[in-house]
């Protein structure tokens, strides 16, 4: 009776498997960011004579990856524009402003990804849409995999770096910067924990 049950289970069992996607068998994790182990950083040139350096202290996101089958990765990360911070209060003001992030009619900014190329030796291309200042624009991200394992407190990590550049006027930011000022490069630094 037992051998019947198992021989009449496992094609239904096999079928079941042969329609997942390789992304159901993916590891998914959350961004760390409670724990501060995860940053979205920019810098852009100040007249071509020094960088500005900021951030955006308050995101949010998630991802999943199979070392199997890498390039069916996925993520999402949503930034709170208002959040965002160069060290400097009257240019923060500044960056908030219509001129800038307009963040009072787009208070939000969001990466999607939609392909995820493994390149070898821990290197990989991410490409996606990125929502900003109510534009919507295709980005490639270049992305190294820092490492993954156990963490001290029972859980599973995983990180990675990621950085593009993008233009400005591509996402109808007009003001003038300057002729060395018109690219942002963004530099994203992503530990997941394993949820």
């Amino acid at each position: 009776m037992k051998k019947r049950l198992i021989a009449t289970l496992m094609p239904a069992a096999l079928l079941a498997t042969s329609f997942l996607s390789p992304s159901a068998l993916a590891d998914d994790y959350k961004i760390d960011t409670r724990g501060a182990h995860a940053s979205v950083q920019f810098r852009i040139q100040h007249l071509g004579y020094s960088w500005l350096v900021g951030r955006f202290n308050t995101f949010d996101g998630k991802f999943s990856y199979d070392e199997k089958n890498p390039d069916a990765s996925k993520v999402t990360v949503n930034i709170d524009t208002a959040s965002v911070d160069s060290n400097h209060a009257e240019r923060d003001k500044h960056l908030r402003s219509k001129d800038f992030l307009n963040v009072s009619k787009f208070p939000q900014a969001t990466f999607v990804s939609s392909s995820f190329k493994e390149l070898g030796e821990g290197k990989a291309t991410m490409t996606g849409s990125l929502t900003l200042n109510g534009v919507t624009k295709p980005v490639t991200i270049d992305v190294d995999h820092i490492g993954a394992g156990q963490d001290p407190w029972g859980g599973y990590r995983r990180g990675f770096l990621g950085k593009t550049t993008i233009a400005l006027k591509d996402f109808g930011i007009n003001t003038n910067l300057g002729p060395a000022s018109t690219n942002v490069q963004l530099e994203l630094n992503v530990e997941g924990i394993r949820i």
